[in-house]
């Protein structure tokens, strides 16, 4: 009976451990609601050369922190090709601020100029193996994932933002590059579950 027990809990730790994208895979596409109600993919983005898609929510004081930044990195790098893809993956039994309809008033509130869409179910943000809010995963234009983690290096502070992770990312790729680190620690609130 351990011996099963032992089994089952290594068996369990498998499907647990490691999921989630790497830096190389291909990201599969999704369908979510934006805060307009129009459904909207990565393939509905026409002329990408790559994606911003960061998982962030109302309610988390580092999201909020960084929605500013994000709003920067859109007006700054959309026109260029790499528009942000906002995602809020909470569950909104768990988290009632990151409810549909709280998303909307917030899109309003911050005049988002990007998507904010609503992984409702909770089927997206455990593909990416996103964890925490915000956390940000860089695909180029084939969906191929080249960056994962954090947007910089101060959270709580854009004025001492010494190392900008993400834009580097970008210029990275805008050169035909690898991004150097292509990883980095997200720094957040945990995504809520019920």
């Amino acid at each position: 009976m351990k011996s099963l027990l032992i089994l089952f809990v290594l068996g369990t730790m498998s499907f647990t451990i490691g999921n989630g994208y790497e830096i190389g895979d291909k990201a599969t596409d999704f369908k979510l609601k934006n805060v307009d109600g129009k459904m909207v993919s990565l393939s509905d983005l026409k002329d990408a050369k790559g994606f911003i898609v960061t998982f962030t929510c109302n309610h988390c004081p580092y999201a909020v922190m960084y929605e500013d930044r994000l709003i920067e990195l859109h007006n700054k790098y959309a026109p260029m090709g790499y528009p942000v893809v906002a995602i809020n993956p909470n569950d909104p039994i768990a988290k009632p601020a990151d409810s549909y309809e709280e998303m909307i008033v917030r899109a309003n509130e911050k005049e988002f100029p990007f998507v904010y869409l609503f992984d409702d179910g909770q089927h997206v943000y455990p593909q990416y193996g996103a964890t925490k809010t915000p956390h940000v995963f860089l695909l180029d234009e084939n969906m191929i994932v080249k960056y994962i983690g954090a947007i910089d290096d101060s959270p709580r502070d854009a004025s001492l933002v010494q190392e900008r992770y993400l834009e580097n990312a970008i210029k990275a790729l805008q050169e035909g590059k690898d991004p150097s680190p292509a990883t980095t620690k997200a720094i957040g609130c945990s995504i809520k579950t019920s």
